[in-house]
């Protein structure tokens, strides 16, 4: 078993947030999708079709997610009306053969390296958290080019962690709703300072 197996990570989940079935096996995403958009959506709000489009989003997310098997991941909805905001994943990295130590310049390189997607340059700087020395991650992408040679511009934030030499973590934040970047950095910002790792 990786090193990081006789770990524990703690994250707080924002109020706002659902915490999407990522590592729970034998889950029904569509009966958990419901039961989660009722309890997001609240008793107060009535209307079925919303509840029924916000269960399809996250029964989505879901799905999304657990696709890249991460430690935790969050559905970021402070409006049920308008849907998932962002999202929010924290996964971790183990060194291997190939990268024996896990260092912050390492975890840099793999966040901020320009991809053929890249919308512009990524932005990394240094920071020190209560989990370890870490590096920040600003990069945008254009996903879903059409024809026209127009697409979606995808944006993220990220934190690459060290935990020890053996392995870190990723905190990774994404969204499209770009009127929200400044907020959602923030937001990922203040959760990176509560990632705790305990043995």
């Amino acid at each position: 078993m990786p090193e990081f197996a006789a770990s524990t990570v703690h994250m707080k989940v924002p109020e706002e947030a659902v915490s999407l079935p990522v590592r729970v096996a034998g889950v029904d995403l569509h009966e958990w999708a419901a039961e989660a958009a009722a309890r997001r959506v609240g008793p107060g709000t009535p209307d079925p079709k919303l509840r029924a489009a916000l269960a399809a989003e996250l029964r989505e997310a879901a799905a999304d997610s657990r696709e890249r098997g991460p430690v935790t991941a969050l559905s970021y909805v402070p409006e049920p009306r308008l849907g998932e905001l962002a999202r929010i994943e924290l996964s971790a990295l183990v060194a291997d053969d190939t990268y024996p130590v896990l260092s912050v310049e390492l975890l840099q390189r793999y966040l901020a390296a320009p991809t053929a997607d890249s919308y512009r340059p990524p932005e990394a700087e240094l920071r020190t958290l209560p989990a370890g020395p870490a590096v920040r991650v600003r990069h945008a992408y254009v996903r879903d080019v059409g024809r026209d040679g127009l697409g979606t511009v995808l944006e993220t934030c990220a934190y690459g962690i060290r935990a020890d030499e053996t392995w870190g973590l990723v905190l990774l934040t994404s969204w499209q709703a770009l009127a929200h970047t400044d907020a959602l950095c923030e937001l990922t910002d203040e959760l990176a300072t509560t990632v705790r790792v305990t043995s």
